[in-house]
């Protein structure tokens, strides 16, 4: 079936990492940041923050949209990393970089990252998430003090980019790449055909 032109994906995000992603599948797109609250209770599982906070993001930017905008699917993404139970967010500093690259590093995490699409012309939502394992390789203080400092993981959650430096302290992963990169392109790929948009 043929790419459906005439719908166009609204990204509710501000990430460098998942514009890239969105722009390798070839399909019409443009960048709205949602600036949404992403506070979440304490108690809630991963599997909802992530699903929560995505869906958080495309209502907003759905809700921002005057007029609205019938031609497009609403993306919104968010992306955790637990660590045995633990949820780890984006660092505040260096020094909370390095203590999260501590905790990480000679053990196994997981990645969530919830997806959720919002059609533009029917209000009908759609929301799923993705898990993949990671293993970091054991690190010396002296490596987790040269990438913290390296400032690439300051904006990213577990504070690594798994796409840059980070690279070099992973030693496997189980599951969707992608998904730790921060939009697991095949989840979305699914999840856009429900909107008639067929990547393939």
């Amino acid at each position: 079936m043929e790419n459906n032109q005439s719908r166009l994906i609204i990204l509710a995000s501000s990430s460098p990492r998942r514009r890239e992603l969105i722009a390798g599948l070839h399909i019409p797109f443009e960048i709205i940041p949602s600036h949404a609250d992403e506070t979440t209770p304490e108690d809630w599982a991963p599997e909802r923050i992530v699903s929560e906070l995505a869906l958080r993001k495309a209502a907003a930017v759905h809700r921002s949209l005057i007029p609205a905008r019938d031609d497009a699917v609403i993306v919104g993404s968010d992306t955790i990393v637990v660590l045995n139970g633990r949820v780890l967010g984006k660092p505040s500093s260096r020094e909370e970089a390095a203590s999260m690259l501590r905790s990480l590093q000679g053990q196994s995490h997981q990645v969530f990252t919830g997806v959720s699409c919002i059609d533009g012309a029917t209000g009908q939502t759609l929301t799923d998430y993705r898990v993949t394992t990671v293993t970091m390789r054991s690190l010396s203080e002296t490596e987790v003090l040269a990438y913290a400092e390296s400032g690439e993981g300051l904006d990213k959650a577990g504070a690594y980019a798994i796409q840059g430096l980070g690279a070099t302290l992973v030693t496997e992963i189980r599951g969707c790449y992608f998904n730790v990169v921060g939009l697991p392109l095949s989840l979305l790929s699914e999840m856009l055909k429900q909107f008639d948009i067929y990547v393939l």
